[in-house]
């Protein structure tokens, strides 16, 4: 096992550099787009006192930016309906984003580099962070300064600056009349006995709240339509009208039908049925300039990288970063991809803004640049997302009769291209449609990666991995959809993606190649089909699925305003019109029901089990559907005779690994290929090392032998 001086002291050596470069502090202060910087709290120090190695103690720092774009400047040309934003008095588009900026109190411990974190649907992440923030205080420890802010407009302000939020213009008629067109609003798993729900509030089973009003409280040109069944790709089961005169929009909570006009609330006259999804379409007005939020990102990190002060004079009080690295997960991560493909990563002085960019669990691009856009949706049925660009390199999309294109021309044209490694996992396939990024719209290829992205899958895992542990228990699971078949899956993805983020801080910053891409691929036969003929999966008792369980990739037609690559422009046609499925594919499997290809962690090399990227709603309006973002977990039998009186084709845990010394090696050998091959950090490698020996014999998984009790077992969890 690798040994020696602490993570944080191998990474800072050579990177505490950057803070005091020739001439930053004292620059003129700039004419900057963040025009004024307020900071509204400070905490030093924060953390409660604590300090992390060499760096010290950190404070934070909480406040709003605002900002002002240029409506004529081509880095703002594409945001959707800019040309509609009211302008202040210096003739610009304002905005204002939260933010928190946390900092070494001592910047000449800083590591020099910016790690800025696209929030998720306003809730800051902490990605790399054993525990949260500061957990395991691992980036700290590095020295990095963080920085959160507000992208997504429509987000509630939590108490006590507990989340981020932007206030961006809402677009208008030259005239000042309001601007309309038609939306369409989905919500299902409403509890029995509602009779009235709130388009502010995020649905049960939802993702998003619903920020646009309706043009007129007047429903008669609106409808609503109860499905009693679908699949992941149509409504498959009844469909039936409901009077316009039986439903309002209104408030009947202590008002009896029709009940108080309410252009925030929706109610039933008879109330809402669990069992059935209700489908509302109607025309809503004052659409928000959502991809503002992206300038706004731009803008605010450039500000901070670069600027020595704000329009007004206010300090920047990190003035003097030399790099920036940027990270979203999930939909912050498509948000990412959004990001760069949009041109963003140039700022309005053509400056690089993010020199390298971690994606993570992202498979799509965030529904932002449309008219009534939705950026908090979750890949459900008739929601953009699948619909622009999904690959790095160009492209030509036949399948759906699109021009060649890639994510990263604008970038390209400019030079501002960032570093980018893309990580995600087995649910990203199955629930989150990822494969057309891979293989094209027909599936047929593999799309080659540019030079300046790396891609690492990482096998048998949920959105965003488990929680580890040696264990054949997992506790009950529940996706959005419902209650789900199978335990949860404790497959981790946390120790990659730690290992991932030193890489793309060294390529970055020194220049060193990443570890070579790995994930599954056409080519190999390792990307195939979502069958389980085609993946080969086993006859394993009681486990299987259908073979139309994965989420599908759609071809829609929102209408002639609609820009299909850049997902941009204005939808017509709510709902759209489904014209075709696309080649939607997933990962081969081993007889284990194991996948085979990408970055497999220690306990999916050893495994106790079958880790699954899918699960089942059990019961429920989606009863028989994929279980949102959630994979599952079928343990291995301890024995022999278990496996077979189960008639159980995997081999047990005792047939595997023979001896508690036999695992010993067999782990050792893992976790030291792991470290070697920079997928793996050496002091993750041995903690663990140490768990997994200490849960193998404390869950009663391996018999004590005499080379257990030979070692000294002070090992911990």
């Amino acid at each position: 096992m690798a040994t020696g001086q602490s993570q944080a002291a191998r990474r800072r050596s050579g990177v505490g550099y950057a803070l005091l470069a020739a001439g930053v502090l004292a620059a003129p202060v700039a004419d900057a787009r963040i025009v004024k910087l307020e900071i509204t709290t400070k905490e030093s120090p924060t953390y409660s006192g604590a300090s992390f190695g060499s760096v010290g103690q950190f404070e934070k720092l909480i406040g709003r930016a605002t900002g002002e774009l240029d409506p004529t400047d081509r880095h703002n040309a594409i945001i959707q309906d800019i040309g509609f934003a009211p302008l202040n008095a210096n003739g610009r588009v304002q905005y204002v984003t939260t933010f928190t900026l946390i900092k070494p109190i001592d910047l000449t411990k800083s590591n020099g580099t910016l790690f800025y974190n696209v929030n998720n649907r306003g809730n800051r992440n902490f990605p790399y962070n054993l525990g949260g923030d500061p957990g395991d205080g691992f980036v700290q420890g590095l020295g990095y300064t963080l920085l959160w802010s507000g992208w997504q407009a429509g987000i509630t302000p939590a108490a006590n600056n507990g989340n981020e939020t932007i206030d961006v213009p809402i677009a208008k008629n030259a005239d000042g009349s309001p601007i309309t067109g038609p939306v369409i609003y989905r919500v299902s798993n409403i509890p029995a006995n509602t009779n009235t729900i709130s388009l502010a509030a995020v649905p049960p089973g939802g993702f998003t709240a619903f920020p646009y009003p309706p043009a007129t409280l007047d429903n008669s040109q609106a409808t609503l339509e109860t499905h009693s069944a679908e699949s992941e790709t149509a409504v498959t089961g009844t469909v039936a009208k409901i009077a316009n005169s039986d439903w309002a929009f209104a408030d009947c909570g202590t008002v009896p039908f029709p009940g108080t006009p309410d252009a925030t609330r929706i109610c039933l006259k008879n109330g809402f049925d669990p069992a059935l999804l209700y489908q509302f379409t109607f025309l809503a007005k004052d659409p928000l300039v959502l991809t503002v939020g992206l300038a706004a990102i731009r803008d605010l990190v450039s500000f901070f990288r670069f600027e020595a002060a704000d329009s007004a004079g206010n300090a920047n009080p990190v003035a003097g970063l030399a790099h920036a690295l940027g990270q979203g997960t999930s939909q912050s991560g498509n948000t990412v991809k959004a990001f760069v493909h949009f041109g963003f990563n140039e700022d309005e002085k053509g400056r690089m803004v993010f020199e390298g960019v971690n994606p993570y669990i992202a498979a799509r691009q965030t529904p932002i640049n449309f008219r009534f856009a939705l950026p908090g949706g979750a890949a459900t049925l008739y929601e953009p997302g699948s619909d622009p660009v999904l690959w790095w390199e160009d492209y030509e999309d036949t399948t759906r009769g699109r021009a060649k294109a890639g994510m990263l021309d604008r970038c390209r044209l400019s030079n501002t291209c960032p570093k980018i490694i893309e990580s995600f996992g087995a649910t990203e396939f199955w629930d989150l449609r990822i494969s057309p990024g891979l293989a094209g719209t027909d599936g047929k290829t593999d799309i080659p990666l540019p030079a300046n992205v790396r891609r690492y899958y990482m096998p048998g895992t949920s959105h965003g991995g488990g929680g580890g542990g040696f264990s054949t228990t997992s506790g009950a699971t529940g996706g959005a959809g419902g209650t789900c078949q199978f335990p949860a899956n404790p497959n981790s993805e946390i120790e990659t993606q730690r290992a991932l983020f030193i890489a793309l801080n060294d390529w970055v910053i020194f220049g060193r190649e990443p570890p070579a891409s790995a994930y599954p691929r056409v080519a190999d036969g390792t990307l195939v089909a979502a069958t389980m003929a085609a993946t080969g999966f086993p006859a394993i008792p009681g486990v299987s699925f259908a073979d139309d369980l994965v989420n599908t990739t759609l071809d829609y037609d929102f209408g002639p305003g609609f820009r299909y690559n850049d997902m941009s422009g204005v939808i017509s046609k709510e709902p759209p019109v489904i014209k075709q499925k696309i080649a939607t594919l997933v990962a081969k499997v081993n007889a284990d029901g194991n996948e085979i290809a990408g970055v497999p962690s220690i306990l999916h090399q050893l495994p106790l089990g079958t880790y699954l990227g899918w699960n089942v709603v059990t019961s429920g309006y989606n009863k028989g559907r994929i279980c949102a973002f959630t994979g599952g977990f079928v343990p291995f039998a301890k024995t022999k005779a278990e496996r077979i009186a189960n008639n159980d084709p995997r081999p047990s845990i005792e047939e595997r690994y023979t001896s508690f010394s036999a695992y010993y090696y067999q782990l050792a050998n893992a976790v030291n290929s792991a470290v070697a091959q920079r997928y793996l950090l050496a002091d993750d490698g041995v903690r663990i090392f140490r768990q997994g020996l200490s849960q193998m014999l404390t869950n009663n998984l391996l018999p004590k032998d005499a080379f257990s009790e030979a070692l000294d077992l002070g090992l911990g969890d």
